[in-house]
């Protein structure tokens, strides 16, 4: 298996202009029941998770075609999931569009989510610093007292 790269800066420059990144924006704070409505639900999952040598152009023509296709790359970007084809989307390019969603360079047109909501999993982008939330005490590792 191979390391996923970290997007280049023009990818996320495009990423940021990318209609489908404007429209998650725009429906991220939507229905809650989107998935109740997703093209997706009468297709077998596995067409959404194809091995890495398989086209996804399945997917994403299913995933064009959905009513609740932001809504659905808004909860991808927001959990991190960098595994198959949400909102139309394949992993490589939600790697871009997770950089930018995730930026706190203000980008008109792009309200993503504000920067205390950001911080969540990045497996896919494993070089992006990690907020530290306690302190670790490595001369007592088994608690015992002093």
């Amino acid at each position: 298996m191979t390391r996923a790269r970290m997007p280049r800066p023009h990818e996320v420059a495009a990423a940021k202009r990318d209609p489908r990144l404007l429209r998650a924006a725009r429906e991220q704070q939507g229905d809650d029941a989107w998935r109740t409505r997703g093209a997706c639900q009468t297709v077998d999952p596995e067409t959404f998770f194809p091995a890495p040598s398989e086209p996804a152009d399945a997917a994403v023509a299913l995933c064009r075609t959905c009513d609740v296709q932001g809504a659905c790359l808004a909860w991808a970007l927001e959990v991190g999931d960098c595994h198959g084809v949400w909102g139309a989307t394949t992993p490589r390019e939600r790697r871009a569009m997770l950089v930018a969603w995730r930026s706190d360079v203000p980008n008109p047109g792009l309200t993503g989510p504000t920067p205390e909501h950001r911080i969540g999993p990045v497996a896919c982008l494993p070089l992006l610093p990690i907020q530290r939330v306690g302190r670790t005490d490595r001369r007592d590792p088994v608690g015992a007292a002093s």
